[in-house]
């Protein structure tokens, strides 16, 4: 049985179109099919598909406005658009601007698979993003920050790593650790989404860090909220008898055998309220030195930098 890695949102209401993608597509990918762009909104901020395709009958002026939206957002940016339309339809510079392909109606049946397979690979190679979360990298991380301490914006920063994750690691196995990954991945991405739709970032430096951007009256409100819900749901990943207990026998670092906490969530934040920076690294470097303070006192809590000068 074929696995399919791959997830795509396809914006039709033209039953036409929709069953040529369904006989195309299915077999190879997971395509979930949506009438309305805003209908599809949910799934895309909370999912994250590999791509979307949208008909050009969607061509209005709300649609177009709303999938503007997404590729302004440098967390959904990264999601490559194909772009549906007549033979006789001539692309504009917005269009251009918007979608990353298109492909005529004419030559949907015979050209879809590969275009889609292409838009795929090339995403793959251009689009620095961890593989487990979907959220971008490293790099883009590093440019989200840069970016807003050139243009002199006032903003905070939030460093995120899970307390006692390698023990459930090790006993649980690393699938199960994924998934717990992949829940805190977008535990955040929605609860940042809501709290600050606009201008917030979220991303997965690797491993169990994860971090976010936002603005400064939000970010103690979002670390503790975050913090809650995690707490809540942590423990349906332990198995019954664990979950009773409130603790897992597993190995620590020296190799000693330990009872080990329910996992928590650290958060260390920054700001440039009252500090000055230059550099990316300065201000990640205060949020991870008040993650570790998080860490030392006990976990389970956020810390947030409120020295001056």
């Amino acid at each position: 049985m074929m696995i399919k890695n791959k997830t795509i949102a396809i914006i039709t209401n033209n039953s036409v179109t929709k069953n040529i993608l369904n006989q195309k597509l299915d077999s190879l990918y997971n395509a979930l099919y949506f009438s309305k762009v805003h209908f599809a909104l949910d799934y895309i901020y909370n999912s994250l598909p590999d791509l979307i395709i949208l008909d050009t009958i969607e061509h209005d002026s709300i649609s177009l406005s709303i999938v503007k939206d997404i590729k302004k957002d440098p967390i959904f940016a990264q999601i490559p658009i194909i772009y549906i339309v007549p033979l006789d339809y001539v692309l504009t510079q917005d269009d251009f601007a918007i979608f990353d392909d298109y492909i005529r109606y004419d030559y949907l049946e015979d050209e879809i698979l590969p275009l889609t397979t292409l838009c795929l690979n090339r995403a793959e190679r251009v689009v620095e993003t961890n593989p487990l979360s979907r959220l971008p990298g490293n790099i883009t991380i590093a440019k989200q920050i840069q970016n807003r301490l050139d243009r002199q914006e006032v903003f905070a920063v939030a460093y995120t790593d899970l307390d006692f994750f390698k023990p459930y690691n090790d006993k649980y196995g690393f699938s199960r650790g994924d998934e717990v990954l992949k829940m805190l991945g977008r535990l955040i991405l929605n609860t940042v989404r809501q709290w600050q739709p606009q201008d917030s970032f979220v991303g997965h430096i690797g491993g169990d860090d994860f971090v976010f951007i936002c603005s400064v009256d939000k970010v103690e409100g979002l670390a503790q909220e975050i913090i809650q819900t995690f707490r809540k749901i942590v423990p349906t990943f332990y198995d019954s008898e664990d979950r009773f207990k409130g603790y897992i026998d597993s190995i620590d670092r020296e190799g000693v055998r330990k009872k080990f906490p329910i996992m928590g969530l650290s958060i260390g934040i920054a700001t440039n309220q009252h500090r000055s920076f230059t550099h990316y690294g300065e201000i990640a470097e205060v949020a991870s030195e008040m993650k570790k303070y998080a860490k030392v006192s006990g976990g389970d809590c956020y810390k947030i930098d409120k020295r001056k000068g």
